[in-house]
């Protein structure tokens, strides 16, 4: 169960994510974002490592504001093999100095998202310790999720998603797409995009309404 600390850490989430956003394709704002949290949820790591937590963010620095999700994993040293997914470092409170990746690179998120997604683990509360958070909703879509997925492969981002392959462990078979949606929309998921399992959680819009729609979704990559 990760424990949730009541401390300090500086730079914050919010300030190391807005000097990160403006360098990627799916970021819609100016130079200078201006951000709110404004939802999400936390999954555990088994081995009580690693922080994981998919964050909601609003930025209003452009014409209209807009949501994008933010997974984000914590570590107490750097990831060698994630080198291109860093978003900062962070002195904590009480864990001290911690680094923070964007987690489509790291194997602790993409592995325990594919454990949500079939039903092998639960959603947590994004602030309250060891409560789980009943609002994620998960879809098990057609033959359901595979069992014995593994990765990041390869990480793409695209103009509104990114984009990561999963692949059997240590074999030779089919490889998968798991897709993070970056800028979230409100509403259903859409039909007909063969997808194997969804995940559907909430935000909160700046005037204060709650938004549900999609956050991510496995389906078997094109050949």
């Amino acid at each position: 169960m990760a424990v949730i600390h009541r401390t300090t850490m500086s730079p914050g989430k919010l300030e190391l994510i807005a000097a990160w956003l403006p360098s990627k394709p799916w970021y819609r704002g100016t130079d200078a974002p201006l951000l709110a949290k404004a939802g999400g949820f936390r999954l555990d790591d088994p081995e009580g490592e690693v922080g994981i937590e998919f964050m909601v963010v609003t930025d209003t620095s452009g014409d209209a504001p807009v949501d994008y999700l933010v997974p984000m994993t914590y570590r107490g040293a750097p990831l060698a093999s994630a080198e291109d997914g860093l978003i900062g470092t962070s002195e904590h409170g009480v864990l001290g100095r911690r680094w923070i990746y964007d987690g489509t690179h790291d194997g602790v998120l993409v592995e325990q998202l594919l454990a949500l997604l079939a039903g092998r683990t639960t959603a947590q509360d994004q602030n309250t310790s060891g409560a789980p958070d009943p609002t994620v909703e998960v879809r098990s879509e057609g033959p359901g999720v595979p069992h014995g997925l593994t990765g990041p492969g390869t990480v793409t981002d695209t103009e509104d998603a990114t984009l990561v392959t999963v692949g059997p462990v240590a074999q030779e078979g089919p490889v998968s797409t798991l897709t993070l949606c970056r800028v979230l929309r409100p509403g259903p998921a859409p039909e007909g995009d063969g997808a194997a399992g969804r995940v559907l959680a909430g935000w909160s819009a700046p005037d204060g309404s709650r938004q549900h729609g999609p956050f991510a979704h496995l389906a078997a990559s094109e050949r």
